[in-house]
């Protein structure tokens, strides 16, 4: 579509060179020419590459406070307030910068594939590869949709190549991303990383839903042959998350965020935005198979002559990513919609050895251990031995919260209760002892629980409850041998689980204090006892 069919006055924009939603083609076209390092792949896949910053930049995200949304923002680190002088200042940094380019380029889409609850979003940018990847991320309005779109619900404004005044009062580095809910806008200057588009929109999501009483979530969602047999996958980088959820017997309705509401489960995006740091076609087909035309390759290596991509390769970063539509997975179910969950399954790496393969949660347990978002991971070693750290991260996602986490939790068990769903915490990490005695927990195992809630296998089986975190172990799992189920068993030295029990359960209790404030009494009471 020409510019003269879209008036950008009404967004301080008046480049003449405007590219509205053009075609994959059209984009490929752009970025060959006017965008450096991009290159094509042998499979077909726009290689790109994001400048200096190939992450995000949590600590140069701000929210705009105003008067509207002061009272329901959970404010600190997360969430660092920017007045709306200093926001007015960047906008105009950002498009005064816009407007001295020869091109811009918009895509516009949905966020959330249920139309009762999709927002309209308009990308303004000047790369073609961040429009490319944004059309691939949000749902793609058909040809009818996008003559009738009108006005947008939120607007970004990306001049991520122009950097922040560092000058400038809040202004921490020379990148920042402002989030206004009044105006409606995000305004991204000084870096380049796609990412920041996606989870922008994800953060203003996880502000609007819940005040439809819609429950957002940072998860994946799968399908069985069952529309009525749905179960959502929380967990941090590390825990399996994309490995379980990825079933090919299963559809996928998404792979990282949904949204909970009085009609079932709908994912917010209309594409993947997959790691592809060793990436194999033997370990993740799915994922493999997408990297083709129309995919976003994002600061991968490839060879000159072949065009072939190693994804091993990390010498520009270990974040090296795929944007792709998700229909380019062969198991997603279109349009990206479900029942309400059966299971909600809490993924945990528990490197301290003591967290059981499997447990079952009550509504209350439920939203303790949705709050905390615990994993772990192994630090340095220090006179050959490591020692498990532990990571918390409210509702597994605590970069992108704006409400604080009680409200999603309280959200999380009112939609349990109501729809009858089952919350199970699952740990992949290790067992057989402390890490460095223990192993962590075979995968074909963790498959079996996985299938086993699925099947609805482990709801009426007999259990042990555990009396330092007060959930339910199954004592038995179908393919599963029945001594790993309780973790005590599997030491050999059982006496010092107890203590490393107790160390665990100290550092949730030490982690929770910060959310007290902000829980009821049946949260605060379902943590570990000791």
């Amino acid at each position: 579509m020409s510019s003269t069919e879209l008036d950008l006055s009404k967004y301080s924009i008046s480049v003449k060179k405007i590219f509205r939603n053009p075609s994959p083609p059209e984009f490929y076209e752009q970025a060959i020419k006017h965008d450096p390092g991009s290159a094509i792949t042998d499979k077909g896949a726009l290689v790109v590459r994001s400048g200096e910053r190939t992450g995000r930049s949590p600590a140069d995200k701000r929210i705009v406070n105003t008067d509207n949304i002061t009272d329901h923002i959970w404010w600190g680190d997360i969430n660092i307030p920017l007045d709306e002088h200093t926001y007015k200042i960047n906008f105009k940094r950002a498009t005064d910068y816009l407007n001295t380019r020869d091109r811009l380029y918009i895509t516009d889409g949905y966020a959330g594939w249920d139309p009762n609850y999709r927002i309209k979003v308009r990308i303004i940018a000047e790369r073609p590869y961040h429009a490319l990847f944004m059309q691939n991320m949000l749902i793609r309005p058909s040809k009818d949709e996008l003559e009738n779109f009108g006005e947008p619900d939120f607007v970004v404004y990306n001049a991520g190549k122009f950097p922040a005044n560092t000058f400038t009062e809040g202004m921490t580095s020379d990148a920042s991303v402002d989030i206004n809910f009044d105006r409606n806008e995000m305004v991204i200057l000084g870096t380049e990383y796609a990412g920041e588009i996606k989870k922008g929109i994800f953060t203003v999501m996880h502000y609007l839903m819940p005040n439809k009483n819609v429950l957002s979530m940072h998860c994946s969602a799968n399908e069985g042959d069952d529309p009525s047999d749905v179960a959502l996958f929380f967990g941090l980088s590390g825990t399996g998350k994309t490995t379980l959820s990825a079933d090919a017997n299963r559809k996928l309705i998404g792979d990282d965020e949904h949204c909970w509401s009085d009609e079932g489960v709908f994912n917010i995006e209309g594409g993947c935005y997959a790691k592809t740091i060793h990436l194999s076609k033997e370990k993740e087909p799915q994922i493999y198979n997408a990297i083709k035309f129309g995919t976003v390759l994002e600061n991968v290596i490839y060879d000159e002559d072949t065009r072939r991509v190693d994804y091993d390769d990390t010498s520009i970063t270990q974040n090296t990513r795929a944007s792709y539509p998700i229909e380019y997975i062969s198991n997603a179910k279109i349009p990206c919609m479900g029942g309400h969950p059966k299971n909600i399954i809490f993924l945990t790496y528990d490197a301290f050895g003591v967290l059981p393969p499997v447990s079952r949660l009550s509504p209350e347990q439920a939203m303790y251990h949705f709050i905390s978002g615990y994993t772990a991971k192994v630090a340095g070693t220090e006179v050959g031995v490591t020692d498990p750290q532990a990571t918390f991260s409210a509702c597994f996602g605590a970069a992108f919260l704006v409400w604080p986490p009680a409200k999603y939790a309280e959200m999380l068990a009112e939609k349990m209760r109501k729809h009858d769903a089952n919350a199970w915490l699952v740990n992949t990490g290790i067992t057989g002892g402390p890490y460095g005695e223990g192993h962590r927990i075979d995968l074909n195992n963790t498959r079996s629980i996985i299938q086993a809630l699925h099947k609805g296998e482990l709801v009426d089986v007999l259990t042990k409850t555990d009396k330092v975190f007060g959930f339910e172990i199954p004592t038995e799992c179908p393919n599963v041998p029945s001594e790993i189920l309780l973790p005590k068993k599997t030491w050999e030295h059982p006496e010092e689980f107890d203590e490393q029990e107790k160390k665990l359960a100290k550092l949730f209790i030490e982690n929770f204090e910060k959310y007290k404030d902000g829980s009821s009494e049946e949260i605060i009471n379902a943590g570990p006892n000791i």
